[in-house]
């Protein structure tokens, strides 16, 4: 688990400067492009889907469609208008967002061991299972749902082909990865601003042929609807949920653009677009019910079919770029919050520090993509297993603010609860819903949370032993001090720096070394890495400097959740300060565990097997902390868990 911080590193978050007009309007572009996309995709399906469950290859009733566009709009105005926009985007961890960001800032509360602490931490792994459950459904629905629109090009069946040309784009998408996207995301932007406005374009169309459908924004017609079909309108909301997928994502993105610019994107172009595609789709209903087939592509006309599907196919891979990108950032935080074992991190731009790139998670991600779109072949089969996980994150970010309210910013509980309890029970009618889908694909998300937080907990259970077992067995470096003082062994030019996860034991690799080699450098860095619960460390507030005697430093280096380590930058900032060290003549000394399993002891024998099973893939320290490779010493130890 993440060091407690110092408290030098407790100051007041310092406000950013506001940005120019010219930055404003980039920004506001740019998140246009990135976080909307899940969620501006959703007309493709959502609609679609939740007709589909009341027609039953009849025509709707225009009530029924009354009903359904009415849950729709006053679904996307309560979670993501209200909860989203107005409300959880003032709730933030010093500008970041997201499940982690707030388990983060309510741990600050906690006391590792208690109660509290560990049901903060469960909550988080639970939100960070489900948020990947959603990343690896979302690339597949986005971009089967628009290679599905090719069905409509021909009188021929053809949509054999909608699989095979979906897993190729797929491949293609992951496959690039590696290359970063700092190139063609210049341009996610303006295609996402050009996919809304044809977005408003498609649904003012049709509305104008029947301006009866805006009495649709009257909750009369929900309530109407939800109250005389029964267990029906279950199943509806379950599909009209899919409206808001989505709206945890641009929560995540909120260090990435500012509350302002997601705001103006909202309001002005966003959720305007939604709301006028979603009544021109039911519009088409009213004059066409054969449209229920797929009534998104059918709102154009046949040539402006292809330029449709190109365009859906654009913003569904920009979509799943979006997904792709989240889901490395929230690896990193993981990892950082210690929920992970360490992961290979590549940065891809040397001038934007969040592009980076996670191999494994990049493989594991793709291999779950496509076992969902071989599995369930079709959107409208994968749309039963897309509810539960989004409401599962809903429903944890809500928890999580009500926390950060109460005992974080010490807000009354009562006021607190007034303003999260109503979004709360809204999520759980929401997953009440999806439920009911369990049995026709809504299992495979529950099965991959499931799995997923009980790695995250043996990851986390199996490190808290094997550090209390460290303390247990570790030595003093005051009293290590003094026993060099008493014994004085050989001494050998240059710099040698330990790293240790605590900075008051002795690091192991300097007792072997001492054991072993019988030599101590003329000058020795104990450096401790320390995991804040912060985003980002300013530079000023990095590093700490302690030094022992002539020939022994204690370093301390600090840094966000939101960061990526990089040792030897912050030992140039340390040298900077007045730290006497020269990497180029200097070793880093690691200590590298083998861990074999003690069935007597420690963990069950089933974690063992986990536990070591996760330790193994991890990666190493050296590339983790981007430690140059010709200056790393590995001293060996073996340890039982």
């Amino acid at each position: 688990m993440f060091s407690k911080a110092t408290p030098m590193l407790d100051s007041p978050h310092h406000e950013t400067a506001k940005p120019t007009a010219a930055q404003l309007s980039a920004l506001t572009i740019g998140c246009i492009g990135v976080a909307y996309g899940d969620i501006g995709t959703s007309p493709l399906y959502a609609f679609r889907e939740a007709v589909k469950a009341v027609s039953h290859g009849g025509a709707l009733l225009p009530l029924e469609i009354y009903g359904i566009l009415s849950i729709i709009i006053w679904s996307v105005t309560l979670i993501v208008t209200l909860k989203y926009i107005l409300f959880l985007l003032r709730v933030d961890n010093r500008g970041e967002g997201g499940s982690l960001s707030l388990m983060a800032l309510a741990l600050k509360t906690a006391t590792p061991g208690r109660r509290d602490f560990s049901i903060l931490l469960g909550i988080g792994m639970v939100g960070a299972a489900l948020f990947y459950s959603d990343a690896a459904i979302t690339p597949a629905m986005s971009v089967l749902s628009a290679v599905e629109g090719i069905n409509l090009m021909t009188e021929r069946d053809i949509s054999h082909v909608v699989l095979p040309i979906a897993i190729v784009l797929l491949l293609i998408l992951f496959s690039w990865q590696k290359r970063g996207t700092q190139k063609v995301s210049v341009f996610f932007g303006p295609v996402m601003v050009v996919w809304f406005l044809v977005l408003a374009f498609n649904g003012i169309m049709w509305i104008v042929k029947d301006p009866s459908i805006l009495k649709v924004f009257s909750p009369y017609y929900a309530v109407q609807f939800l109250s005389h079909h029964g267990e029906l309108s279950l199943i509806v909301l379950g599909a009209a949920f899919l409206s808001v997928t989505g709206a945890e994502s641009l929560y995540a993105d909120l260090g990435h653009f500012g509350r302002k610019p997601i705001q103006i994107a909202w309001f002005v172009l966003v959720f305007p677009a939604l709301i006028l595609n979603y009544i021109g789709q039911g519009a088409l209903l009213l004059h066409n019910p054969s449209a229920i087939e797929n009534p998104f592509y059918l709102m154009v006309s046949d040539s402006w079919l292809i330029p449709m599907v190109i365009l859906s196919t654009l913003a569904t891979i920009i979509a799943s770029q979006a997904v792709i990108t989240g889901t490395y950032s929230l690896t990193r935080q993981a990892i950082q919050l210690g929920l992970m074992p360490r992961l290979e991190i590549r940065h891809t731009s040397e001038s934007q520090e969040g592009q980076i790139y996670l191999p494994k998670i990049n493989r594991m991600l793709l291999l779950g993509v496509l076992f969902l779109c071989v599995v369930f072949k079709s959107s409208s089969a994968l749309a039963s297993a897309y509810g539960i996980a989004v409401t599962g994150t809903m429903i944890v970010s809500s928890m999580m603010a009500f926390y950060v309210m109460w005992r974080v910013w010490h807000r009354n509980p009562l006021l607190a609860a007034c303003l999260v309890l109503p979004f709360l029970l809204l999520e759980c009618v929401f997953l009440s819903a999806n439920m009911l889908k369990v049995f026709e694909g809504g299992i495979v998300p529950l099965a991959l949370a499931t799995m997923l937080t009980l790695l995250m907990y043996v990851w986390v259970a199996g490190t808290r032993y094997l550090r209390r077992k460290d303390h247990r067995q570790a030595v003093a470096l005051t009293d290590l001090m003094e026993r060099l003082e008493r014994e004085t062994p050989a001494r050998v030019p240059g710099t040698a720096i330990f790293l240790t996860s605590s900075p008051h034991d002795a690091p192991i690799a300097l007792i072997q070394n001492l054991k072993h080699n019988k030599v101590l450098h003329d000058h020795n860095i104990v450096l401790t890495i320390i995991n804040t619960e912060m985003p980002k460390i300013s530079d000023a507030h990095r590093i700490v400097i302690d030094p022992i005697n002539s020939s022994m430093t204690r370093v301390l280096i600090h840094f966000g959740y939101m960061e990526t380590p990089d040792v030897p930058k912050a030992l140039n900032l340390a040298r900077a300060m007045g730290l006497e060290v020269d990497l180029s003549e200097s070793s880093f000394f690691l200590g590298k565990r083998s861990i074999i399993s003690d069935p007597k002891r420690g963990l069950p024998e089933w974690q063992d097997h986990i536990y070591i099973a996760l330790a193994r893939s991890a990666a190493s320290a050296t590339d983790f902390y981007r430690i140059p490779y010709d200056k790393v010493v590995e001293l060996g130890i073996q340890i039982t868990v």
